[in-house]
């Protein structure tokens, strides 16, 4: 037989390449979505059912007295509650998609885009509740604010010594514990890890360290770490908060809803034309809204009786933020006015005691700020503080009862 007359041809792969499709696995890649810390760290209170929940604090303490013999007089004292509100901010973003995207897609792009939605909200609830960043007018000052009033900022230093600057006497540790708080968390960077490896206390134990449990979890000292991930810790702020989370509370008023927008118009905010006629343009938008509440109250306790601590503090980065110092000077309102000793400046949730001077100092971004000044005896005062790119002095004067 002549085997020559049976000479094959083969379809090798680059022939065939063109009707060859490949396998395409059903799923974008991409990083898991990340969630708010602060919301997983903080006390959650019931959903409020207004715009605004009002919590009761204790503001004064009462004070008990030796009687002093058979005869003496039993004293009376004074105890007083303050409000401190949680006010809803709203949160919304609307993302426009064409509909022949959406028909043409091998894959559910609502579904993968409303997860990352959900991320940006976590991330900018951290970003103003932590570090101030776009802070809803209607919400207090955030946490690195509300520690810096109180004296719980640590300067990093020239050659920083971590060790001292986190446990040690003027650390941020006891920044808080001198105020009456216990650390029950801490948040930090990311690159704050290469810091903490290696460090270890008088009994050469590490302070920093990881378990495997599950998922992996870090602690320093003892309180559960964490280094956020969704992109909101401010490195230009700080680099290490720790605290008492379950001082800080919040409340939803709406829970994340997400409803399909099949027409209507797409306005920028800015200029106010029109961007897309979502009827015109076979367009639908993917309109998502949150709304929530959060705040310190900072009760008054025995440690704290003057409400002017804080259960945060927060280790400053190489360069500290920019801010003014903003000094009220309080007075009376005789004919030659004269200075008060001990009215507490309330500057949108940061509490500071009036010196022998009348004064008391904050240091604060730009911004606007609502205060209260208030002393026993006295009639409430209240205003607000602009604060730009100098010094500010706000003069305050206080009329008894």
């Amino acid at each position: 037989m002549n085997l020559q007359k049976f000479a094959t041809s083969i379809v090798n792969r680059a022939d065939a390449e063109a009707i060859i499709r490949e396998q395409i696995v059903d799923a974008i890649a991409q990083d898991t979505p990340k969630s708010s810390v602060f919301m997983a760290m903080a006390k959650k209170l019931p959903n409020m059912t207004s715009k605004q929940t009002r919590i009761r604090v204790l503001d004064f303490l009462p004070t008990a007295y030796w009687v002093n013999g058979d005869t003496g007089m039993k004293q009376t004292s004074r105890q007083a509650w303050d409000n401190v509100y949680l006010t809803a901010a709203e949160l919304a973003v609307i993302v426009p998609i064409p509909e022949a995207v959406l028909d043409d897609a091998e894959f559910d792009i609502m579904g993968e885009v409303t997860p990352r939605v959900i991320e940006a909200i976590g991330q900018r609830v951290d970003s103003a509740v932590i570090f101030g960043e776009n802070r809803p007018s209607e919400w207090q000052n955030d946490i690195i604010t509300l520690a810096r009033q109180s004296g719980n900022n640590v300067a990093l230093g020239a050659s920083p010594d971590y060790y001292a600057k986190i446990l040690a006497e003027d650390g941020v540790f006891s920044k808080v514990e001198d105020d009456g708080y216990a650390v029950s968390g801490v948040i930090a960077s990311t690159n704050m890890k290469a810091k903490l490896r290696g460090l270890r206390d008088d009994a050469k134990q590490p302070i920093f360290n990881k378990t495997m449990q599950g998922a992996t979890q870090y602690a320093l000292d003892g309180a559960p770490m964490y280094f956020p991930d969704n992109g909101s810790f401010n490195t230009a702020i700080a680099q290490m908060v720790v605290g008492d989370f379950s001082k800080a509370v919040y409340a939803i008023r709406q829970d994340i809803t997400v409803k399909i927008l099949t027409e209507g118009v797409i306005q920028d905010p800015v200029s106010k034309e029109i961007v897309y006629n979502l009827a015109q343009q076979d367009m639908i938008a993917l309109r998502v809204v949150f709304r929530l509440g959060w705040a310190l109250p900072n009760p008054a306790t025995r440690i704290d009786e003057d409400r002017v601590g804080c259960p945060f503090a927060y280790l400053e980065p190489a360069t500290p933020i920019t801010t003014q110092a903003v000094t009220f000077t309080v007075k009376d309102n005789a004919s030659t006015p004269v200075a008060i000793t001990d009215a507490r400046v309330n500057v949108n949730g940061s509490n500071i005691k009036t010196n022998a001077s009348g004064q008391a100092v904050f240091n604060l971004r730009a911004g606007i700020y609502p205060y209260a000044v208030t002393l026993k005896g006295y009639t409430k005062v209240t205003g607000t503080v602009t604060v730009a790119a100098s010094a500010v002095t706000q003069a305050v004067t206080m009329i008894a009862e």
